[in-house]
């Protein structure tokens, strides 16, 4: 192999920026061994880098059980385990209108292997499929890989990031096999009303197309909308559901995601559609065997001051993000986080004297003042800021007292 060839075939590698990548630039660009402080990092969503997250004890117990009951050490069903699947399905169930089949869930590695079945399963010839912008970059890497087109539709940061319905109807057409709806929002922190979320389901059923719905920050809600799951309008328009314990649970190192049809009107349900998902998942390496197990366990036993706490913890940490952000004159917050993980910011570059964009804002960010943040070009949003606010609350106001040091001694120095 050379010059990117294999066999003469040049090899077409996306150029897609992901999180990961951008965030391991921002981290190599640091000289740590000239720097008396420590890195705060709020650029990636795991929560378990901070000592105030914890799962709850349920969950390691119930994976110490599977493992020590020694029947959890082979390989399980490609589509995963039947306990598995069917208590997933009871829970997704409890917050819909109809219930769920084990049937109607498969067991991913994580929420990313989840996006990328449902892509692949979608691709095809001409295809294209529609997603938000700002949104969750893998997507876009996972449509690059399967030859799908990437058509975007904004949100609306004045209207809480409300998805653009009408750019969606302009921009589908027969070739449109899908539109992406994440919901709590990842990277805003928006989460959408009922109401909302029935004008998408309208509009896509008007297309013909189906919803795939990301809720992998299911449930982490704070404000004044609470979750509703979009498959609650399945009897509208197909849906496609990906999910993990991943951030509801501060586990996503056990890398334990599901992709769950919810179709009443059962166009799921085709034989040849249910054959297609269960050879794609032959292929497939899902969770290890023993983690499987542990969740009818870790969904029926934990209880609710568990999540609460977590809940009560993100509000806080949001606050503190939100009100500190006001204190920085270049940099704006046009929507108060109601859920997930992260916030976006507008950066005002027109009162920095020496920064040319996000990117650059990040780079020296990082070396000044050793807070890693993650530009909003890698979200989508050229000159936006996203930050993670799941962090400890101490190093999260540590963390802003050295953005507004960096952004002061950047200012434009204006004559009086």
């Amino acid at each position: 192999m050379e010059n990117g060839t294999v066999n003469g075939y040049e090899m077409d590698t996306p150029k897609n920026i992901t999180i990961k990548g951008i965030l391991s630039l921002l981290m190599e660009s640091i000289d740590e061994n000239n720097h008396s402080r420590s890195v705060i990092s709020l650029g990636m969503g795991d929560p378990t880098a901070h000592s105030c997250f914890h799962t709850t004890h349920v969950a390691p117990e119930a994976v110490v059980d599977a493992l020590q009951s020694g029947k959890f050490n082979g390989y399980a069903p490609t589509v995963g385990l039947p306990q598995t699947r069917r208590a997933i399905a009871e829970h997704l169930s409890r917050d819909l209108p109809y219930k769920l089949s084990s049937d109607d869930v498969f067991i991913t590695s994580g929420c990313t292997q989840a996006i990328d079945v449902a892509l692949a399963m979608l691709a095809r010839p001409g295809a294209n499929i529609l997603l938000p912008r700002p949104g969750f970059p893998i997507y876009e890497l996972c449509a690059a890989f399967r030859h799908l087109e990437v058509r975007h539709f904004d949100l609306l940061p004045e209207k809480g990031w409300e998805v653009d319905l009408d750019t969606i109807e302009a921009l589908a057409d027969q070739n449109t096999v899908a539109v992406v709806i994440i919901n709590p929002g990842n990277p805003c922190g928006n989460v959408y009303s009922y109401q909302h979320l029935k004008k998408i389901a309208e509009t896509a059923e008007k297309l013909k197309v189906l919803v795939i719905a990301d809720e992998v920050y299911g449930h982490l809600v704070f404000g004044r909308n609470p979750f509703v799951p979009m498959g609650v309008f399945g009897s509208i328009v197909p849906v496609l559901t990906l999910g993990s314990l991943s951030k509801r649970w501060i586990v996503p190192g056990w890398r334990l995601g599901w992709f769950a049809t919810s179709d009443p009107s059962g166009m799921f349900r085709n034989p040849k559609v249910v054959e297609r998902i269960k050879k794609y998942f032959d292929i497939l390496g899902g969770p290890a065997t023993f983690i499987q197990a542990a969740v009818p366990g870790i969904l029926e036993l934990t209880d609710e001051v568990f999540f609460k706490k977590t809940i009560n913890i993100l509000r806080h940490s949001s606050d503190i993000c939100f009100d500190g952000l006001k204190e920085i004159p270049c940099i704006s917050c046009p929507y108060k986080p109601e859920g997930s993980m992260a916030m976006m910011m507008k950066l005002n570059l027109s009162l920095l004297e020496d920064i040319s964009d996000d990117i650059d804002f990040c780079f020296k960010l990082a070396r000044e003042e050793l807070v890693i943040i993650l530009p909003g070009t890698a979200v989508g949003l050229k000159n936006w800021l996203r930050i993670t606010f799941a962090a400890d609350p101490v190093a999260l106001e540590e963390a802003l007292g050295r953005v507004k040091s960096f952004c002061l001694r950047h200012s434009k120095q204006f004559e009086s």
